[in-house]
């Protein structure tokens, strides 16, 4: 065989390995993603734009951290867990292509000065179309329990569709941001309040330990109803004293719920003790944002968007996608050096950005914040990429 035809059919094995499961494109376009938005951000904030974004640099920030970061780890983590749902194929093949060109054909509208009409549909159209896939997979298979996870996505794509009513009719966003960050939270409340439990609990069983997780039950159902409440409210009033009352309250119940999850025995299992920690930034966030609320205070506004932006989403997408990535390569569900700083680069980027608003928005601080979060992303390419490109390892070979 020629070595062009070789080379040839590696190419055509890993096109057909990388669009194999929704983890690998939409976790590696995610990661990819992280880094370029962010460094684009800080060029902008030296009056260097390499892009033209129609509504200007500051809306571009705040919509891809949201509406283009989320939706892809969304997408890679449901598209994955679906089959397993459902009993039903995964979407593979030219259908995940076009899913995930659609995703990118989105993130090169937001970067231009294209007519507004075709940004905006390029844009819009991703998440309802995932809510389509996911909602065609759940009905044939009539598993309706699963049907809940529609709920966020729908509200993420409303808030998608509010922040380009906003940002065209006003040129600011501020609902559409809030019950963006609001839904993407939610979902990590959800999800997390699932995965996180469940996996302690095999981890625990594994190691004969004596402690075990609480299982979901009916507190749980109240924390998410509360919490469900609670983020309204501050979508709709984020300076009132109910805000802040009900912010604090779901941030108290987030924190009772974690005590349940025997977190602390974890800390032996660097991958499964971050979880955790990644969760733990949700009432810390909620807690920070009640004060804001409560004082009207910008700083800590900004400095609690943050913390749950990066700190828990950040935390807990990265901390998924490691972990999905693994399995699904057939790899040891072990960290190594690269993935355990990757990890605490994104914790400390979100501290980092925290005191930074503390600190009068110093740029010192926001810079080490950017370049850790680019640094934690780099670390999780270096080291899973590769795997993402290439077919899944046959038992008995290296």
């Amino acid at each position: 065989m020629s070595t062009a035809k070789q080379q040839s059919d590696r190419q055509g094995a890993s096109l057909a390995a990388f669009m194999s499961l929704g983890f690998r494109p939409f976790f590696l376009g995610a990661s990819v993603f992280a880094m370029l938005a962010i460094a684009l951000w800080l060029l902008a904030l030296r009056d260097v734009s390499l892009i033209a974004p129609g509504y200007g640099m500051t809306l571009w920030h705040m919509h891809e951290m949201l509406f283009g970061y989320g939706p892809a780890v969304l997408s890679g983590f449901l598209l994955t867990a679906l089959p397993n749902w459902t009993g039903r194929k995964p979407l593979s093949g030219r259908g995940l292509a076009a899913l995930w060109l659609l995703w990118v054909a989105g993130r090169l509208a937001m970067m231009t000065s294209m007519p507004v009409a075709v940004m905006v549909v390029l844009d819009f159209a991703y998440l309802p179309v995932v809510a389509a896939v996911m909602a065609r997979e759940l009905i044939a298979a009539r598993n309706w329990r699963n049907l809940m996870v529609l709920g966020p996505i729908v509200t993420f794509a409303l808030a998608n569709g509010i922040f380009h009513f906003e940002a065209m009719r006003f040129g600011a966003s501020e609902y559409g941001i809030r019950l963006g960050l609001a839904a993407l939270v939610f979902l990590v409340m959800l999800i997390g309040g699932r995965i996180v439990p469940a996996f302690t609990r095999n981890w625990l069983l594994k190691n004969g330990a004596e402690q075990r997780p609480v299982t979901f039950g009916r507190f749980d159902g109240i924390v998410l109803l509360s919490s469900l409440v609670g983020l309204i409210l501050w979508v709709v009033l984020p300076t009132s004293l109910p805000s802040a009352l009900a912010l604090g309250l779901i941030a108290v119940l987030h924190g009772v719920r974690m005590t349940r999850w025997a977190g602390l025995a974890t800390r032996p299992d660097p991958l499964l003790f971050v979880l955790h920690v990644s969760y733990a930034m949700i009432p810390a966030g909620l807690a920070l944002m009640a004060v804001g609320a409560g004082t009207n205070s910008l700083v800590a506004q900004v400095a609690a968007l943050h913390l749950l932006g990066i700190g828990a989403v950040g935390g807990m997408t990265l901390s998924v996608m490691i972990r999905a990535s693994l399995g699904h390569t057939g790899q040891a569900l072990k960290t190594d050096r690269k993935l355990e700083l990757g990890l605490a680069l994104i914790f400390a980027a979100a501290l980092s950005r925290v005191v930074a608003e503390f600190a009068g928005q110093n740029p010192v601080w926001i810079d080490l914040s950017a370049g850790l979060w680019m640094a934690g992303f780099a670390l999780f390419v270096l080291r899973i990429g590769p795997s993402l490109v290439t077919p899944r390892p046959r038992p008995g070979r290296a």
